[in-house]
């Protein structure tokens, strides 16, 4: 019976890094996200603030297929005075929602660099509304208008401890609006994987 026992926790001691190797496979990824987008197309810029979530499911351990949503609600007033600088967050009623798909190239190992391509859409709400019920219906109301085309290229770093990590993007959203509107977007947040 002692041998049977010490049997046992040896094959379970055992099988403990085969299933943990199994686990970081990583075949998915779901992350949350802080998001800074910078609209270059009025003069003067617009610095917008945000959340977003993202999925991705990866192909190959160097190529995964991601989708984000990031919802901008607050506008970021920043300016420099003699004392410092000064920033302001203020709930706007001009709401960007931002929608993408696409691949992504990762380096392989517990600290990955990327690049990414997604194609999506940029719709913008204008809403006084609360934060949820402003998402839910810009969400919802997407088909009536004030929709564009979007291409992101982006790059950037992501580094885990087992299953939890952290991912720094930055990139060039560019929607179509008579003509390329080029402006920077960068996320950052947690991201986990299984």
């Amino acid at each position: 019976m002692k041998r049977l026992t010490i049997l046992t926790l040896l094959a379970v001691c055992s099988a403990i890094p085969c299933a943990l190797q199994a686990q970081s496979s990583d075949h998915v990824e779901v992350g949350a996200f802080f998001d800074y987008t910078r609209l270059s197309a009025p003069t003067p810029e617009i610095n917008f603030v945000g959340v977003g979530g993202r999925l991705g499911f990866n192909i190959r351990p160097t190529v995964a297929l991601e989708a984000e949503m990031s919802y901008d609600f607050a506008r970021n007033f920043t300016s420099t005075f003699d004392d410092g600088l000064n920033s302001n967050f203020v709930r706007t009623n001009v709401r960007p929602i931002t929608a993408l798909f696409g691949p992504k190239f990762q380096t392989h190992g517990p600290v990955r660099a990327f690049v990414t391509g997604k194609v999506g859409l940029v719709n913008f709400d204008v809403t006084n509304q609360g934060l949820l019920t402003g998402f839910t219906n810009g969400v919802s109301g997407i088909n009536n208008g004030g929709n564009f085309f979007a291409v992101y290229p982006g790059v950037g770093v992501e580094g885990f401890l087992g299953p939890i990590g952290l991912r720094l993007e930055i990139g060039d959203n560019i929607y179509f609006d008579n003509g390329a509107q080029n402006n920077l977007k960068a996320s950052f947040g947690p991201t986990f994987r299984f």
